[in-house]
């Protein structure tokens, strides 16, 4: 059964008490659903209430960040089909909430603890989980693709990407630890190289903007931004970086402020816009780097005599977040009061608005959450 979406609310999450949380185990949660390879999603009100495997801990979801991820698997775009997708399936994969019930053999967790989740789910098993590299293991399954994902009231996890909250940290700051951790793994994925640099960032939405948080964190000289969307190199300008439209004169603008270096010591492409790679490899200096964090829906050409071979660029991919070394550094600069990923929220809505949700990336918005708590509020 579908349900009509409520009224637009705008309350903050608010924790329920754990009694009632655990009194009302058994009964039909809200969700938002993929159910078919096609535009849009489905909201109910009576999707099974999550019961925990061996090794699974059950959430109650205090809230999910919408990504540009999500916008592609609503419209079911060109590149949503790529993800592998196992319909039906709850979306979300960036989210943090309080365990209520655990499975057989979990011993690390129990009711009442506050966690983030790690969107990778890797098998443990093959090459790279044995080798350091299990947030792209061989065999990986994605929260909120083939797995139920966190734009619900209440979901199933394996404890394994379970990652606990301090006190300190707020559940929503905790919901933007994955989408902020792609930003820590593209600077650690760079070999920090953001250091007394020069720093190009294409795209500022909220990994960019994170990327240019550590990059001015970490020492860089220089942090250059270019982004279309007014509103967001707006954004851009209170983290202290110049802000560029991209019809501007981007490289000659890197290479006034590195001087004799003629170029970036760094790019980090976010946007995934297409035909950005060539404005990137020019704007950055001989034997620099180019950080590729966005996903692109068609293959990129690159001239690999002009920019890898003759300039020496080195070409960095990125995937996620290292298990877990990204995100103990991330959380050491939350914590501490060094980063604050509260600024990039810019808008709460309740899980029936997920369409709204879509709409406001494109627009004047950061990071938008769905708070499950928020259908309550406004029935």
């Amino acid at each position: 059964m579908t349900a009509p979406c409520c009224t637009p609310a705008t309350s903050a999450y608010q924790n329920a008490p754990l009694t009632e949380t655990l009194d009302a185990r058994g009964a039909e949660v809200r969700a938002v659903l993929k159910t078919s390879p096609e535009q849009g999603v489905e909201y109910t009100t009576s999707h099974p209430d999550p019961e925990p495997g061996p090794g699974e801990v059950v959430l109650e979801v205090a809230a999910a960040s919408v990504c540009g991820t999500d916008r592609e698997l609503f419209e079911w775009g060109a590149g949503a089909e790529a993800f592998g997708l196992e319909l039906p399936v709850v979306l979300g994969h960036e989210l943090a909430g309080t365990v209520i019930a655990a499975g057989s053999g979990v011993q690390q967790l129990r009711e009442g603890d506050r966690v983030a989740l790690e969107s990778h789910v890797p098998c443990g098993h093959c090459f790279p989980c044995r080798t350091g590299d299990a947030h792209n293991c061989a065999n990986l399954r994605i929260l909120g693709m083939r797995l139920d994902g966190g734009f619900a009231q209440r979901m199933a996890a394996p404890v394994g990407v379970c990652f606990p909250l301090p006190d300190s940290v707020p559940l929503e700051i905790g919901a933007l630890l994955e989408p902020a951790g792609v930003a820590m793994h593209a600077v650690q994925r760079c070999g920090m190289a953001v250091a007394g640099g020069v720093v190009l960032i294409n795209g500022c939405g909220p990994v960019g903007l994170v990327i240019a948080e550590l990059a001015a964190l970490m020492g860089a000289a220089h942090v250059v931004a270019v982004e279309p969307n007014a509103y967001r190199r707006g954004l851009a300008e209170r983290t202290g970086a110049l802000a560029l439209d991209p019809s501007d004169a981007v490289a000659e603008r890197c290479r006034e402020l590195s001087g004799s270096r003629q170029g970036a010591d760094v790019a980090f492409e976010v946007s995934a816009a297409a035909g950005v790679y060539p404005s990137l490899f020019d704007a950055v200096r001989r034997e620099g780097i180019v950080v590729a964090i966005g996903h692109p829906d068609d293959p990129t050409p690159v001239d690999i005599a002009a920019h890898i071979s003759k300039k020496g660029i080195t070409l960095r991919g990125i995937f996620g977040r290292r298990l877990w070394e990204t995100w103990e550094a991330l959380l050491l600069l939350v914590e501490s009061g060094r980063l604050d990923l509260a600024t990039l929220i810019t808008h709460r809505l309740a899980l029936c608005q997920l369409p709204e949700a879509i709409e406001l990336l494109d627009g004047e918005a950061g990071k938008v959450l769905l708070d499950p708590a928020l259908e309550s509020a406004a029935t």
